[in-house]
């Protein structure tokens, strides 16, 4: 017998856990969270009785394992995906002032020169891997928590907020620094969230700057035509009535499983423009070192568009040449 909603709604309100639980996972992970906070606390003993060094922070690493690593991270607010974003960032730049302070040349394995970037990226374990038996790789980790914030490379390619983290203060546990780590992490969804740290803002303001009006959501023919398959579009140049450029954004710094759907969904909405709207151009925004690391994902995203372009300055200039040529 098919229960009424009411029913339904009744039990999800009567029956709710609230928070549901499992209290074995919890007990063995809270053994997790007192590892790292042991970790911490030897590390500042460590640190009180011998001073702090680059030296004493890559002992640190390599005695500890996994956990070192992990109680660094703890300790400055530095993800765990981001520091496999930068790790992929030094090996594919080839730049003296960054070989220096990560040890690049002395570096057990080396990538091969390759212009074009064409690496995989270095899981987890790889990393691990690396800081227990290459000394040069953990010796250049240890550098990036000390001097990462003051190389002007990465001060360049960092966004502040995480620029911020590589403080060398907070390995030394200064009161102020560890604040600074608490801050961080309270408010990093806030920061993340803001529609003003979007980097579609700078494609909003380039329209404003060249007078070239857009609006954004459905296209009505595929309403009309693709009610199940049509989408919100970022970027519908003039307006809907006579699209002449339709343009979809995606900027990624970290890596997820609906990359690959995303790619499927775009190439299906090529197919739906090129078929209602003939004379549309449709244009993608692709960037960040989420799809530089996704690379199959990307080359089928890419697929999906007429062109595609970055937030680079150069890229945003061919950009506003092209827009214009295709509105005259």
């Amino acid at each position: 017998m098919r229960r009424t909603t009411d029913d339904k709604f009744n039990t999800v309100i009567e029956m709710n856990t609230f928070w549901y639980y499992d209290p074995e996972f919890e007990e063995s992970y809270e053994g997790h969270i007192n590892a790292l906070k042991e970790n911490l606390l030897h590390l500042k003993n460590r640190v009180d009785r011998e001073g702090l060094s680059v030296e004493l922070i890559s002992d640190f690493l390599y005695k500890k394992g996994e956990n070192g690593l992990r109680s660094l991270l703890a300790l400055t607010g530095f993800s765990n995906e981001l520091l496999k974003r930068l790790v992929t960032f030094i090996r594919v730049n080839d730049v003296p002032e960054l070989n220096a302070l990560v040890c690049k040349d002395q570096w057990l394995y080396k990538d091969e020169a390759n212009p074009t970037g064409g690496i995989a990226e270095w899981g987890d374990k790889t990393i691990q891997n690396k800081i227990r038996k290459d000394e040069f790789f953990r010796l250049g980790i240890a550098n990036i928590f000390f001097q990462g914030a003051t190389t002007t490379i990465l001060s360049k390619a960092l966004p502040l907020f995480h620029l911020k983290k590589l403080n060398f203060s907070k390995m030394n546990f200064n009161m102020e620094a560890l604040l600074d780590t608490l801050v961080r992490y309270k408010e990093f969804g806030s920061y993340n969230a803001l529609s003003i740290n979007n980097p579609e803002q700078v494609l909003q303001q380039l329209l404003k700057q060249i007078d070239v009006g857009y609006e954004e959501g459905d296209l009505s023919e595929l309403i009309a035509n693709a009610p199940n398959e049509k989408r919100t579009m970022d970027f519908i140049i003039p307006d809907k009535r006579n699209p002449k450029v339709v343009i979809e954004s995606s900027y990624m710094t970290t890596t997820a499983s609906h990359q690959g759907d995303k790619s499927k969904t775009e190439i299906q909405i090529d197919g739906l423009i090129k078929q209602h709207y003939p004379d549309a151009h449709f244009w993608g925004f692709v960037d960040g070192i989420g799809w530089y690391v996704r690379k199959g994902d990307l080359q089928r995203m890419v697929n999906a568009y007429q062109d595609v372009f970055t937030f680079h300055k150069r890229e945003l200039e061919r950009f506003q040449t092209q827009l214009l040529e295709v509105l005259s």
